[in-house]
């Protein structure tokens, strides 16, 4: 069993987050993860973008909707402008909206680099600093981490920069993926720059992500990096049991994998578009929401491709029940499911503000725009 991972006053046992992925880790999301992982770990909110929580924007102000159950409550930030950022935060603190908050470096969408916004922002040495010590300063007790990548590209390589100025600003740990921002989520995931990181900021605890298909992945990550705890987005599209898995890797019981059958994952499918009918407040709407879900829940199983396209633009839970009732249900779990899944896009060309990388401590151009409603990471 790892060392448990100390997040301000929250102790993460064992050390698995779910890692913020917009229009994926809402609250009925997180509601299946934490169910099978019996309530350990830490699940993070979608991306919240600053300006619109300070402007108390309505889709917003849903999006930091928590279930009575889960402890911590934890938020993921995005912003641009270091007053604007701290506006937010203070807004979490004083309110009680939140009992812990994530800064997000790491989106590596073209329509926010080009803006100096998400990955591309840490290049930026000071706007980076000014950002962390506002937050960190308006946060009060509520402990700050923060999410980011190894840097724009090859040639400029922020995240050892970083990982300095998180500790001097007092962020409580750190998580790194292992890709640049020109890779998108393509090619192979870099485990020796966590490990790096992990050797440049011992004083606080660092998080690896990136490459986490399988429970297996996650122990070997903290095995050869030596991180702390891991991070996990992609692998748990579709698989929300994976975090029963992540549970008994870390304590040892690795004979207790979940491999659900096509029944009991169509039982889970069911409950995620019922959740969230009951969370958007119209059932109809929640079974078009949870149609991008579909293609991951069915990963590998033996279902054609007309079946397929039809469960995916299902609109009532009585048409997705009806739908999944024609299949085989008693296939066991495929071999190969476990593989990688979601976006694999990459050797994509950065797209930046002019004159971005001349001087990576100028703060200029930066504008408010740089703040869309997009994430990843």
């Amino acid at each position: 069993m790892p060392t448990p991972l100390q997040i301000g006053p929250h102790t993460v046992q064992p050390p698995v987050v779910l890692a913020p992925m917009a229009g994926i880790t809402n609250a009925p999301f997180r509601t299946l993860c934490r169910e099978f992982s019996g309530g350990k770990g830490l699940f993070v909110s979608e991306m919240i973008t600053t300006r619109a929580l300070v402007e108390r924007n309505e889709k917003t102000m849903q999006l930091i909707h928590f279930d009575a159950t889960e402890k911590p409550r934890s938020i993921q930030l995005y912003g641009v402008d270091p007053v604007t950022v701290g506006k937010a935060v203070r807004m979490i603190a004083e309110e009680d909206l939140a009992d812990h908050i994530d800064l997000n470096f790491g989106c590596p969408v073209p329509k926010v680099t080009r803006k100096g916004g998400g990955s591309a922002l840490p290049y930026k040495r000071n706007l980076l600093r000014a950002i962390v010590r506002e937050a960190v300063t308006g946060a009060g007790d509520l402990p700050v981490t923060m999410k980011m990548r190894k840097g724009i590209d090859d040639d400029h390589l922020t995240y050892l920069d970083a990982g300095r100025i998180a500790v001097e600003e007092g962020v409580s740990a750190i998580a790194l993926h292992g890709r640049t921002t020109a890779q998108h989520y393509g090619g192979t995931a870099d485990w020796d720059a966590i490990a790096r990181l992990k050797e440049h900021v011992p004083e606080i605890p660092v998080l690896g992500n990136g490459d986490i298909w399988c429970a297996e992945d996650a122990l070997r990550m903290v095995r050869e990096t030596g991180c702390d705890g891991v991070v996990v987005g992609r692998g748990c599209l579709g698989r929300p049991w994976l975090f029963a898995d992540l549970v008994a890797a870390f304590e040892g019981r690795t004979d207790a994998y979940v491999r659900p059958t096509l029944r009991e994952v169509a039982d889970v499918m069911v409950r995620h578009a019922t959740l969230l009918g009951e969370w958007i407040g119209d059932e109809a709407r929640g079974v078009v929401d949870f149609r991008k879900h579909v293609a991951w829940y069915l990963k590998g199983f033996a279902v054609g491709s007309e079946m397929r396209k039809r469960l995916a633009i299902t609109s009532s839970l009585e048409a997705l029940r009806a739908g999944l009732n024609e299949l085989d249900l008693d296939q066991p779990w495929p071999a190969g499911a476990d593989g990688p899944r979601g976006r694999t896009s990459g050797n994509n060309r950065v797209v930046l503000p002019d004159g971005w990388l001349k001087d990576p401590y100028d703060c200029a151009g930066v504008g408010e725009d740089a703040e869309l409603d997009t994430s990843g990471g």
